[in-house]
């Protein structure tokens, strides 16, 4: 059967109900109980087939006689494992639930002699017979929008044109084109806007949110890679981790069966990852003008064990926000999903109780999350604001919402697609909790409308650097709003989101060497190491043989690839990478001069 729109609105007048009693509980019976989160959370209708149940917030050796039943497929046996991250297990059946049938959980919690009953009761879903078209494969190629190196022949990222630079952050930028000319893939640019280093992915992969975070205490590249079906707008992939090597040393799938979306990938302090995900379930869309036996495409977020894979925590939109909340329009056709929700970012709060607040594009609005109860302690924007929202402080589609340190909210307000605003905005709104109201305290732009993606970055000293999603253009603002650096990329090329970051690669492999004959007999080398930072000159040896080879001359690094003049004809050449001092950090493989 499918759930009715009467019983869905009767889930969500629940869970307010007890939140609401959980709050009017008070702070003495709160210190009492044990601050643990059980998920699926109570009350979810339509938690996967694959779900284990995650005990957050208590040790594992406090967590016992775990029982779980399913309405059809009865006791459920299976093994419990250890968070590394925080204390914490999930209990992983060693059976699959039924769909659509309704599942309890529970098991005592707390130490020997002061343990209670805690429990959980969902609902598994019946997942829509929909299989997303990922649609043609684009390719395209053009003399000029497109980089080409001798020594990488392999490498066809686009060519990034800088239009601005005046007194901009020195640090590197952070991108992953798509959609457009050249390959696809990870990019960092430096400060000048040259290439450091590019990771293309293949035909039909795209790459996306690629960032510098720390992991295990070193800093780290994090990115997405996998499939952006066109029918859906959302991704079904992987999370990738690389040391400054640039070597993989992590890749992190959503857990419970599904798969890692594009949107959000948060590594915090502990070594767990906040990431985002979707899920087709069948539904009765009619409450909302759509088909009885529809698809919702309901979004979901997990905090995931980076160590282990176990999900700790899941959040599913379905069960907490209304499907009439939705401002995209219900689909008449029973085969086409509903995607009213849309998650696009998470970020933890400034406190230290771990709560967080996601963004729903569809919604307009964004939503501060219990990281124990999962319920929803408050709305900004959207129907049904939880404040008075004051001028200009409204958004539409928005994307990256982000706590900042000082307390204040920082909002990519892309106002498009279909258009609300003029252009996409940066905003950044202050809350006055004892008022329930909100002000806007700055807001920036550039008259680009950005149907889709985009991100704001807060930089130190008080700017902002901006990507602007679906079209191809970076900025850098100063603190008084001035243009700092600007720079663009061949439309129709797109990314998800733009950074700037300190960065210090030492690649893996060895520096790439070819040489090429020239007029009269001269031949060029030409020198690069994809994703070297450090690299100062080239020093250039050679010989009559690959093991006597001498130094020839030396010439200054000049981006990516540089090309030297060969002088002598040697029969061999390689090239050494420098850095500053003078040291040799790395030798190429020789070749036939």
């Amino acid at each position: 059967m499918h759930e009715s729109a009467g019983r869905r609105g009767r889930l969500i007048s629940a869970l307010a109900a007890s939140i609401a009693a959980l709050l009017a509980a008070g702070a003495s019976a709160a210190s009492a109980a044990p601050q643990v989160a059980i998920s699926p959370l109570n009350g979810t209708p339509d938690a996967s087939p694959d779900s284990q149940i995650s005990f957050l917030g208590i040790p594992a050796s406090e967590i016992s006689s775990v029982s779980v039943r399913g309405s059809s497929t009865g006791t459920h046996t299976g093994r419990l494992r250890s968070y590394v991250s925080a204390p914490g297990a999930s209990f992983v059946p060693d059976h699959q639930f039924s769909q659509g049938e309704s599942v309890t959980a529970s098991a005592l919690i707390g130490p020997r002699g002061h343990q209670a009953r805690m429990s959980t009761t969902f609902t598994v879903a019946r997942l829509a017979p929909y299989a997303p078209t990922l649609g043609p494969t684009v390719a395209l190629s053009g003399h000029g929008l497109e980089q080409g190196f001798v020594s990488q022949p392999t490498l066809k990222p686009p060519v990034v044109r800088v239009t601005a630079n005046a007194g901009a952050n020195a640090d590197d930028m952070f991108l992953t084109p798509t959609h457009g000319y050249g390959q696809s893939g990870a990019m960092i640019l430096d400060s000048q806007g040259r290439l450091v280093w590019f990771h293309p992915v293949p035909k039909g992969v795209a790459a996306a949110n690629l960032q510098v975070q720390s992991y295990r205490g070193a800093p780290v590249l994090t990115w997405w890679r996998g499939v952006v079906p066109s029918s859906l707008g959302v991704g079904f992939g992987r999370d990738e981790i690389m040391n400054s090597s640039y070597q993989q040393i992590a890749s992190i799938g959503a857990g419970n069966g599904y798969q890692a979306d594009l949107h959000e990938f948060q590594i915090t302090p502990q070594g767990s990852a906040f990431l985002t995900a979707y899920s087709l379930v069948s539904a009765d869309l009619s409450s909302v003008g759509g088909p009885s036996n529809g698809i919702l495409q309901d979004a979901l977020m997990q905090e995931v064990d980076i160590a282990t894979g176990l999900v700790m925590f899941e959040w599913h939109a379905d069960g907490h926000v209304a499907l009439w909340d939705s401002y995209a329009t219900a689909p008449h056709s029973s085969n086409e999903p509903f995607d009213f929700f849309h998650i696009n970012s998470i970020s933890l709060g400034p406190s230290a109780n771990g709560d967080f607040i996601i963004s729903s594009r569809n919604t307009w609005a964004a939503y501060e999350i219990n990281h124990v109860t999962g319920g929803i302690l408050w709305r900004l924007g959207g129907r049904h604001s939880s404040f008075k929202m004051g001028p200009g402080t409204g958004t539409a589609y928005q994307h990256d919402v982000r706590w900042q340190p000082d307390g204040t909210l920082t909002i990519f307000d892309n106002g498009a697609v279909p258009a609300v605003h003029s252009e996409s905005r940066i905003l950044r709104e202050h809350f006055d909790y004892v008022h329930r109201k909100v002000t806007l305290v700055g807001r920036l732009g550039a008259r680009i409308l950005a149907g889709s993606q985009g991100n704001a970055e807060a930089l130190p000293g008080g700017g902002f650097f901006v990507g602007w999603g679906e079209e191809p253009y970076l900025t850098e603002y100063g603190s008084a709003g001035q243009i700092l650096f600007s720079a663009r990329f061949p439309q129709p090329g797109q990314s998800y989101r733009a950074y700037r970051f300190p960065w210090q690669g030492m690649p893996a492999s060895l520096p790439a060497l070819a040489v090429r004959p020239g007029a009269n007999g001269a031949a060029t080398a030409y020198a690069s190491w994809n994703g070297a930072t450090g690299v100062a000159s080239w020093r250039l040896l050679g010989g009559p043989s690959a093991s006597s080879l001498t130094p020839l001359l030396l010439a200054p690094s000049a981006g990516f690839e540089t090309a030297i003049g060969v002088p002598g004809g040697p029969a061999t050449v390689a090239v050494q990478a420098l850095a500053a001092d003078g040291s040799v950090l790395a030798t190429s493989v020789p070749a036939p001069g």
